[in-house]
């Protein structure tokens, strides 16, 4: 959820803004107030913070949108993996 949150918002306001760290600050506020209206966790927030960051200050070529899409599919391919591996090689209880 936080990850869709903070992609979407790092898309609109790059393509708009471009990089700029009062927009940022202002995008964070956003960012919880959409956290808080969805319902969400504190956990969500953070990572739609670190979506936001990294869609919106790091310098890229192309498009806000792009780069988004991809930190979205970035986000995905790794809880895939992760629940893969946990079917793979699940957690073993400890022996007394």
């Amino acid at each position: 959820m936080g990850t869709v949150l903070g992609a979407a918002v790092g898309a609109i306001v790059g393509s708009s803004f471009g990089p700029n760290m009062l927009i940022f600050g202002a995008s964070v506020f956003v960012l919880g107030l959409l956290s808080a209206a969805a319902n969400s966790n504190r956990n969500a927030f953070r990572f739609a913070g670190v979506t936001l960051a990294v869609v919106q200050l790091v310098p890229r070529v192309g498009s806000p949108w792009r780069i988004a899409f991809h930190r979205f599919a970035e986000v995905c391919i790794g809880l895939v993996v992760a629940l893969i591996l946990s079917v793979v090689w699940p957690e073993q209880e400890e022996v007394r």
